[in-house]
């Protein structure tokens, strides 16, 4: 059975008090809700991950990176090193999202190599992928995700997908209020299962998870969540108020 994840990115929000209050008021949230099948992970800055990491002990809290270079060490003035994050205890880290695409020039072959480095020293990806709202209109999203896929993922080996969760994340739908419906989403799920299960074999396909990453809310989550091949959320605004981010966790 694929786990259900509910990921929360805080991007470039909270300082340390308010990391502080956000974790202990997700966790309180979160105390009774029934969650054996389900991972909550959240995503706070850099400067704030050890002290997340440590608010987070003993609760079902997961704490992820949002981002992490591909070299091992070297000349790369504010960047980090898998290393880095490993030595504080990350297991998990964001890879591809599209803010990292769109600003920082983020390649699907400088992904490729991320990945490649996430998975040499164990980690988890978290592989963001989708497509922009011109490619959507001209009925090119499938075309753009799958090249997405082939070129940042087509390298691997089928068993490194033990260590993958895919996020497909309508670039259109994020921060602009705009909104995948179930069906788009439902749509594009299954058109991503297919290209994993066709290039890695089928128990592949089956197993790996697939989020869903495009203003998921309270309002909206459980008839997103309701569909067969979404297997949760990367959720961004809605995560940095604990009492919005539990709705979404309950509506798994």
């Amino acid at each position: 059975m694929r786990k259900k994840i509910v990921a929360g990115n805080w991007k470039m929000n909270n300082n340390l008090l308010e990391t502080k209050e956000l974790v202990n008021d997700i966790n309180e949230a979160i105390t009774n809700l029934p969650l054996e099948n389900t991972r909550v992970i959240i995503s706070p800055s850099y400067i704030n991950l050890l002290t997340a990491l440590e608010l987070s002990k003993n609760t079902p809290i997961e704490v992820a990176a949002q981002n992490m270079h591909q070299a091992s060490s070297g000349a790369f003035t504010g960047e980090v090193s898998a290393d880095m994050l490993q030595s504080i205890g990350i297991k998990t880290v964001l890879i591809g999202h599209s803010e990292r695409r769109e600003y920082f020039n983020e390649t699907d072959e400088i992904l490729a190599e991320k990945l490649d480095t996430v998975l040499a020293n164990n980690l988890e990806a978290i592989f963001c992928f989708g497509e922009k709202l011109e490619e959507r209109k001209k009925d090119n999203h499938l075309l753009e995700v799958g090249n997405q896929l082939r070129n940042a993922l087509f390298h691997l080996k089928a068993a490194d997908f033990k260590n993958i969760i895919l996020a497909y994340e309508p670039v259109w739908a994020i921060g602009t209020g705009e909104t995948a419906s179930p069906e788009q989403a439902q749509e594009m799920h299954v058109f991503v299962r297919n290209i994993i299960s066709k290039r890695f074999g089928a128990e592949v396909g089956e197993n790996v998870s697939i989020l869903y990453g495009g203003s998921v809310k309270p309002a909206n989550a459980k008839e997103i969540f309701s569909k067969k091949d979404v297997d949760g959320g990367l959720i961004g605004g809605a995560s940095l108020k604990a009492a919005d981010f539990a709705a979404i966790i309950k509506a798994i």
